[in-house]
């Protein structure tokens, strides 16, 4: 989770949403680090987890990752929970828990529903405090700023 963190603080240096996500493979080792990266890509799917199995499968050689592990700082959202699900990722482990645009512990609950193809080990909670924080903090600077830049009425 540590190497998801460090992610995490260099997508907020580039102005992106604080999520890293790091694949490990059955052995542990690193298969692939990434952060989110959609403002920068302007694509609106270049969310950590995704870019992060994208380069796993790569590695492998495989389009499925049943022995792997992708761990992330923030609960998947919906878009990340179904591909979490197509690349037949083996377990989740995510940080802070999302109410809001979560995929897996709220909002649609992917894993749980009966079309779901595979349900993967999860999870949640591990470093919730850091990862949250540095979520907030993200959030509590883009407020102060988008009120700086109000024009005074």
């Amino acid at each position: 989770m540590q190497t998801a963190l460090q992610a995490a603080r260099e997508a907020a240096s580039c102005g992106e949403v604080p999520v890293g996500a790091v694949v490990l493979a059955s052995d542990g080792s690193v298969l692939a680090v990434a952060r989110n990266h959609v403002e920068g890509a302007y694509d609106a799917s270049a969310h950590a987890e995704l870019l992060a199995m994208r380069e796993a499968a790569m590695r492998l050689q495989s389009p499925r990752l049943t022995d792997c592990t992708l761990v992330v700082t923030l609960e998947p959202c919906p878009m990340c929970a179904a591909a979490i699900v197509h690349f037949r990722i083996g377990r989740v482990v995510f940080g802070a828990y999302d109410p809001k645009g979560g995929g897996v512990e709220h909002g649609p609950r992917i894993f749980e529903r009966p079309s779901c193809l595979h349900r993967p080990e999860v999870i949640g909670g591990v470093c919730e405090r850091e990862a949250s924080e540095m979520l907030k903090a993200f959030f509590r600077r883009l407020r102060v700023a988008s009120q700086k830049s109000l024009p005074d009425a």
